[in-house]
């Protein structure tokens, strides 16, 4: 199992991409910190130890610190380690920029962008003590070439690639590696609401013919996360079936 004896954190994991990830890092052994705004994470929780994982679970809004370092002395008590950080919690609120609220901009940057960096912030001393570690940034193809009605999201994707970059050279000299993720469309509940002419003029621009489906971005988190990726850093890598192309 390539995450036995890893401990990791990983936020927005009650469902879709995040929930995938936990599910696929416990099959590798990993132990888990699960955590999310509702108590959709204790269905995650359960789920791991029904296949024979070790996982806690926490209730946490990662656009509070103290809510987050609750958290982390909690996984710190539990595991004594946080090996791997996935900052997978995101939100949306489109709209186009001459409608788009000042709220809907604030809100969009405080969860994708500040609570990445609220997230990585509180473990960080974690694993600097333990001369190693990974973060990994879920970012979009969205950060990487914009999309219609999309400002706040695209503004606050695009910074955690920027972030993600910057502590790759920060921490290296760490052993903590930092890349950046950045998914296509994927089948989760975000796209319940999607009409489905839209969906098919989506698959239609992917060479594949298809969405991705969560399991596929949580096999590139785990990849990244082990030992077998040890020596990527400051990446920023596309799982989305050619879509930009």
């Amino acid at each position: 199992m390539r995450l036995a004896n890893k401990v990791a954190l990983i936020t927005g994991a009650g469902r879709g991409i995040g929930k995938a990830t936990a599910l696929k890092f416990a099959k590798e052994g990993a132990r888990l910190v699960v955590c999310d705004l509702d108590d959709a994470v204790a269905e995650t929780v359960a789920q791991i130890r029904l296949q024979g994982g070790s996982a806690i679970g926490y209730t946490v809004d990662v656009t509070k610190p103290e809510s987050i370092e609750a958290m982390v002395v909690g996984a710190l008590s539990t595991y004594g380690q946080i090996d791997v950080l996935v900052n997978n919690a995101g939100i949306v609120a489109d709209a186009q920029l001459k409608r788009m609220t000042d709220d809907q901009f604030d809100r969009v940057i405080d969860v994708n962008l500040k609570g990445t960096y609220n997230c990585t912030k509180a473990v960080i001393d974690a694993m600097i003590e333990r001369k190693g570690g990974v973060v990994l940034n879920a970012s979009s193809i969205v950060g990487i070439y914009g999309n219609f009605g999309q400002t706040n999201y695209a503004a606050s994707k695009f910074g955690v690639i920027g972030m993600a970059k910057t502590w790759a050279r920060e921490l290296g000299k760490h052993n903590i590696r930092v890349n950046a993720v950045c998914p296509g469309f994927i089948e989760t509940s975000i796209l319940k609401s999607v009409p489905e002419k839209v969906i098919r003029s989506l698959e239609e621009r992917v060479p594949l013919g298809r969405l991705g489906k969560p399991e596929e971005i949580a096999n590139t988190f785990a990849f990244l996360a082990s030992d077998e990726a040890s020596y990527i850093n400051g990446a920023v890598i596309e799982v989305c079936g050619g879509m930009t192309l």
